[in-house]
């Protein structure tokens, strides 16, 4: 019997989450319930909750680089995704790594605080993330908070407009950038895809109740599945924005704090999501051949 060909395979650069609600918890179960086999590299362990973060200690970058190196010179991997980094050492060496790999599609999460404010990103970092990883990434998805910090200049007198913050990402090096409304004081969420030409795409969706703990995370990995089964990107912006959503609608409170989205939620019974004609029936297709085993 010949060998069965493997699923797409994804590498995640995160940090650890001992209530696997965020960090590199979220992105394995995100990858797995979309198909792909996830790949990890640990590059910060933390001390949290579904409250908040605690502590951080970032991994020596000699060891994230080693961890990387194992895992590229063994497979050929689909796609990358980079949450939390942890250290501007990190920062450097994973942009040497990736660099390697131009051809591979790059999610890049801009973790810089956790939900409850917790810094996570120091301004060095930030500012090395933004010369070094930004140039290399295929799509960058902050949040409103997340897309001013990051694109803030000190020419700024007042604060940009998030278009002129995604073109402002975009000059200095992302191919494109989600910026998600998940912040915003508006009754639905409405995320926004740009490119150098402008919006790509605009999605609306009911906001719900509550607060959710690694849903950024949970939407960057989605995308970075999808991209690794192959859609084109506006397609996979649009798919893993309804399987998140899916996520939160069925999220639970196992905890005292925020709410875990449920990245299992096809496992448990039907969803329901407001898709398109097209949405549906391959969100379907997805749930029947997850039970399948195909």
């Amino acid at each position: 019997m010949p060998p069965t060909e493997p699923p797409p395979l994804v590498l995640a650069f995160a940090a650890s989450d001992p209530s696997n609600g965020a960090g590199i918890g979220a992105d394995i179960l995100t990858l797995a319930s979309m198909g792909c086999h996830p790949l990890v590299v640990i590059t910060a362990v933390t001390v949290q909750d579904t409250i908040g973060v605690e502590g951080m200690r970032a991994i020596d970058s000699d060891w994230v680089a080693d961890q990387a190196r194992a895992l590229l010179e063994d497979m050929t991997i689909d796609a990358f995704k980079i949450g939390v980094l942890g250290s501007v050492e990190n920062i450097t060496a994973i942009a040497e790594i990736v660099a390697d790999y131009p051809d591979v599609p790059l999610v890049l999460d801009p973790v810089l605080a956790s939900g409850r404010g917790d810094e996570l990103a120091s301004d060095e970092m930030t500012h090395a993330l933004r010369e070094l990883l930004l140039p290399q990434t295929s799509i960058i998805t902050p949040n409103s908070l997340e897309a001013r910090r990051l694109a803030e200049s000190d020419e700024d007198d007042d604060e940009p407009s998030l278009a002129a913050c995604a073109a402002r990402l975009i000059e200095w090096g992302a191919e494109t950038v989600l910026i998600t409304g998940t912040h915003d004081a508006t009754k639905d969420v409405v995320n926004t895809l740009y490119n150098r030409s402008g919006v790509v795409r605009s999605d609306t969706w009911p906001r719900l109740a509550g607060s959710y703990h690694g849903s950024g995370c949970t939407l960057a990995s989605a995308i970075a599945a999808m991209l690794a089964n192959g859609l084109a990107l506006p397609d996979a912006v649009r798919e893993a924005q309804a399987f998140t959503w899916q996520t939160l609608d069925k999220a639970y409170r196992p905890g005292m704090g925020q709410a875990l989205p449920d990245r299992m939620f096809w496992a448990r019974g039907d969803a329901d999501v407001p898709l398109d004609d097209e949405g549906e029936a391959r969100v379907a297709r997805k749930r029947a051949d997850a039970r399948s085993g195909h």
